[in-house]
């Protein structure tokens, strides 16, 4: 899985100091430039306090990054890349150093999809988009061309653990769900504008809510930087994907 989600994890996992100072190691290395280029990469004005599809799902955030991008191409051909997210499926697009390999158990490994893949396409709502081979987001809103919203709680990665205990794919003693775990709520949201000339505005948004103490509270800032690292190769991603596909068919 993609290297923000796997740091979110272990946050949700183990909210150990030694995480959140590995984390502000990171934030350190990027430096204030990269800090001050997180907070308005992509936007334009009024995008940060825009509501979007899927924002009710997370109604009362801890944590808000908003990033947009302008692809050459139209809506309903950028869509097909949202619609096979996952692993097992097209994968996350990310940087190949840390995009998790998307090939199912038993395949060879291989980087994020190049290309639209048909098996992939029928998406809806309630559907499962995995991060690793037991479990990941539910798809809560599916707009054809439109919006794509997933969400994940502390009440499914529990069930997803348990399930995968009872089917003897993870054991009971490494199971951190019903020990470590504080309540939390996330969302990740991806809505496409049509734009003049053929154009699309690719605005995806990550909400997050967590109960945690007040030093816990402030590690949120330094998530910021790794979601932003996270949603800024993921969206370059998908631009050179859908422009690159639409220069091949002309």
């Amino acid at each position: 899985m993609l290297w923000m989600l796997t740091l979110l994890f272990k946050l949700v996992f183990r909210l150990k100091v030694v995480i959140l100072s590995m984390a502000a190691g990171v934030a350190i290395a990027y430096g204030l430039q990269a800090r001050e280029q997180s907070r308005s990469w992509g936007l334009l004005p009024g995008d940060a306090d825009r509501e979007l599809p899927g924002d009710d799902l997370v109604a009362q955030p801890d944590h808000v990054e908003t990033r947009s991008l302008v692809i050459e191409a139209r809506p309903s051909e950028v869509w097909p890349w949202l619609m096979q997210l996952g692993y097992g499926r097209g994968g996350w697009y990310s940087y190949a150093q840390l995009d998790r390999p998307w090939s199912p158990p038993g395949r060879a490994a291989a980087p994020s999809s190049e290309t639209i893949l048909p098996q992939f396409q029928g998406l809806a709502v309630g559907d499962m988009v995995p991060t690793h081979p037991d479990g990941g987001f539910e798809a809560r809103v599916v707009e054809p061309d439109r919006a794509l919203a997933l969400y994940l709680d502390d009440v499914m990665v529990r069930e997803q653990a348990r399930a995968q205990v009872a089917a003897g794919t993870l054991k009971a003693a490494e199971s951190v769900a019903d020990r470590d775990m504080p309540a939390f709520r996330l969302s990740w949201a991806f809505v496409l504008d049509e734009e003049a000339g053929g154009r699309s505005r690719l605005i995806e948004r990550f909400r997050l809510q967590m109960d945690l103490s007040a030093a816990q509270r402030s590690g949120l800032r330094v998530l910021g930087l790794a979601v932003f690292v996270l949603l800024r190769s993921q969206m370059l991603g998908i631009k050179r994907r859908v422009e690159r596909q639409g220069q091949a068919s002309t």
